[in-house]
């Protein structure tokens, strides 16, 4: 995914925030949570993992909502469309709502997470799927896997 990176910009859906990516994404995800669903009025929720330091709000100023402690969750005050998270103990990453951009790319998940909690029903693409989240020690790996191209 990182050859011929440009930084992209997406918006909510009333335009009034704007987010930029520098840095290509991590690896991109749906997350079939019971609070994923209930915050996306969906199955899963979609996004793109991205470098704290490759992610910035260029336009409008985003509000908390849904998580309001460690771990918190960005809305546009306006249209309260879900922006990114930023989970707890993770400084250097974000999770932007992929959705918000063009990409089509950064759409298809790479890995699902709380497969344990998904509706019955719902299926993705995803090479990997974890009934929670992947233990600690395969996230490296599971970033080298999708940088490498193979998640195309």
């Amino acid at each position: 995914m990182s050859d011929g990176f440009s930084p992209a910009t997406g918006t909510c859906r009333c335009g009034r925030v704007e987010l930029e990516i520098t840095k290509p994404p991590l690896l991109t995800m749906a997350c079939h949570c019971a609070g994923c669903q209930k915050m996306s009025a969906s199955a899963f929720s979609l996004s793109a993992v991205v470098p704290s330091d490759g992610f910035r709000v260029t336009r409008g100023d985003p509000v908390i909502g849904g998580l309001h402690g460690e771990s918190r969750q960005y809305f546009c005050p306006y249209c309260m469309s879900w922006l990114f998270t930023r989970p707890q103990g993770l400084d250097f990453i974000v999770n932007v709502r992929s959705t918000m951009f063009e990409q089509q790319d950064w759409k298809k998940p790479f890995i699902e997470t709380c497969t344990s909690e998904k509706l019955d029903w719902a299926t993705t693409p995803a090479r990997h799927s974890f009934p929670i989240f992947p233990p600690q020690d395969a996230w490296s790996g599971l970033i080298a896997e999708f940088a490498s191209g193979i998640a195309k």
